[in-house]
């Protein structure tokens, strides 16, 4: 099948949903209003609380929930045939990212910014809003310790890609500061500062940076996780406006240029796909694609981080409430066209059925590898570029796309680790947070060795926990529109159908946990199963009590949404 078929037809079906879809959720779902002012206006304090332009805050929001696990998601699950990740990636994204991304910072920024943790407390209780939280430090730390690992992986296998990587946030610096101190033109800024990452990645090709094979005792990847981890607790620490608002808008722009770039080779070449549509002849030991796949592609379809994101930092910088429809679900589009861009690479960039079957000798063969690979020889092929510099342009893509993603999840744990404090009667602040953060990252990093390699041990769990975890925030979002007498199909329906795939892959890795004796990861999913039923159960007993309450009206005077009086009772 000629790809470019699959490229228009998912291209079309994303914008079709922003146009159509994502206007159906803002008038008649969310009722967005212009006149309602948000947290960032009337709790302004220049640190997190930020009145933002709604391109640059879309630039830090799809940056930071797009990490790698688009690229490595449909990258391994396309050894079950490109067909079935296509579907799940383009539906996923018009009916059910672009919603759950859009609700919850809606409804984050309608009460105060809060996040999906808080929120929960609010709507289903105090013990709700407990395991809420055991589910979000999990996901957190797996999202914060594994980008570490994979960012670390691919400056050591592409060590050209070292200098754009760190040079970028030099430009960060200084486009926050021409930005928000100066006032400089924003779209003489934006492009001033693509063209300068673009020069830093040819500047890279030519000048490739390798670490010592031992420098202190540790290995190059130790090293640069440490680096990483470093700078990760400096920028969750900064005003947002300082380094890692303009570090994800400038990112966001050359990634999407990135993006251009990919989808301009697939339009020039117009490859062949040579992967089959869908795989009868998976190798031995891949598990079923039943319900497997929908926890494989996780982000790319839909994505429980991405609503830790959308509630944790994005609603306090929204500036008008409707920008939340461009900055959410076009934020999730944004992601789901990185994540259809990797099928096709993945699926279309060998020349032979032979030399994809190379690549994909197991299950998790595929990935941020098999994307630069076939990616790079696309681009290659269709417009002249070098394949050392088309391999360290999307090279540089994963890595900006992971450190965004890495270094937002630090300020969120922190900020999950100061409400945990809260929780106990402790208070703690925002340095004591981050060294908490920071020191049980490392401890898990380095738990399993010096190569800093712990940090995939508990990755198996990822596709699990984040698709629990977006169920349990279309919950949340479900019971704040039944209050609200609101259409709650588009959310139900969804919640419905992920919970279930969710918990029942969840469930098959507790047996393929206990038949290898990995008893951290069984002992582990067992607890974000059950703390996922117990919230689903509460959640769905609120939403039969909201049925019963009188319905409530928010009104745009209101700074803050009024709370249930059951849950403010239990409160």
């Amino acid at each position: 099948m000629n790809s470019l078929i699959l490229a228009v037809i998912g291209v079309g079906m994303m914008i079709g949903g922003y146009l159509l879809y994502s206007r159906f959720l803002g008038n008649r779902v969310y009722q967005l209003s212009d006149a309602y002012k948000t947290p960032a206006h009337t709790m302004t304090d220049g640190v997190d609380y930020v009145p933002t332009n709604k391109y640059v805050l879309w630039g830090h929001h799809f940056t930071s929930v797009a990490g790698a696990a688009p690229i490595v998601g449909p990258a391994v699950a396309v050894i079950w045939g490109w067909f079935p990740a296509f579907l799940w990636v383009t539906i996923g994204t018009v009916f059910i990212a672009g919603m759950h991304d859009f609700g919850a910072l809606w409804a984050s920024q309608r009460h105060k910014g809060q996040s999906i943790g808080t929120l929960s407390g609010r709507y289903i209780g105090n013990r709700g809003r407990n395991l809420f939280l055991v589910v979000i430090f999990l996901l957190l730390l797996m999202v914060v310790a594994a980008f570490a690992v994979v960012i670390s992986n691919l400056l050591v296998s592409t060590p050209t890609a070292v200098i754009p990587t760190w040079g970028a946030i030099i430009v960060a610096l200084l486009i926050g500061q021409a930005i928000y101190r100066f006032k400089w033109n924003l779209p003489l800024v934006s492009v001033v500062g693509v063209v300068v990452l673009y020069a830093l990645m040819i500047i890279g090709d030519m000048f490739p940076i390798t670490l010592p094979e031992s420098t202190f005792g540790l290995a190059p990847n130790a090293v640069w996780i440490i680096l990483l981890f470093i700078y990760g607790g400096i920028a969750s620490l900064l005003p947002v406006w300082v380094l890692l608002q303009p570090r994800d808008y400038i990112n966001g722009l050359q990634l999407f240029v990135g993006l251009g770039i990919l989808y301009l080779s697939f339009l020039l070449t117009a490859p062949t796909i040579v992967a089959p549509a869908i795989n009868t002849n998976v190798p031995e030991g891949t598990p079923s694609i039943w319900p497997l796949l929908f926890v494989t592609i996780a982000c790319g379809a839909i994505s429980g981080f991405h609503g830790i994101v959308a509630s944790g930092t994005s609603s306090k910088q929204l500036d008008k409430e409707t920008d939340a429809r461009f900055v959410g679900y076009f934020g999730a589009v944004g992601e789901g066209l990185l994540a259809l861009g990797t099928i096709i690479a993945t699926t279309a960039g060998f020349r032979t059925l032979a030399d994809w079957e190379e690549i994909y000798q197991a299950f998790n063969d595929g990935g941020v590898n098999a994307f630069v690979a076939g990616g790079g020889a696309l681009i290659n092929e269709g417009l002249g570029i070098p394949t050392s510099l088309s391999a360290t342009i999307l090279a540089t893509m994963a890595v900006l796309f992971a450190a965004t993603t890495m270094d937002t999840g630090v300020r969120l744990q922190r900020f999950v680790v100061q409400e945990i404090g809260e929780i106990m009667g402790v208070k703690l602040g925002a340095l004591a947070a981050t060294a908490i953060v920071i020191a049980v990252a490392l401890a898990l990093t380095f738990s399993a060795g010096g190569d800093g390699s712990g940090g995939m041990l508990i990755w198996p769990l990822f596709g699990t926990t984040n698709q629990l975890m977006a169920a349990l925030s279309l919950a949340i979002i479900t019971v704040i529109l039944t209050r609200l007498r609101r259409p709650t199909w588009p959310v139900l329906i969804p919640l419905v159908f992920v919970m279930t795939v969710s918990l029942w892959a969840a469930i098959v890795q507790v047996r393929g946990f206990w038949d290898t004796q990995n008893w951290l990861l069984l002992v582990i999913d067992l607890v974000i199963i059950v703390c996922a039923i117990w919230v689903t159960v509460e959640a769905f007993a609120a939403m039969n009590r909201a049925r019963n309450e009188e319905p409530v009206v928010w009104s745009d005077d209101d700074t803050d949404a009024p709370a249930p009086v059951v849950a403010a009772k239990k409160l």
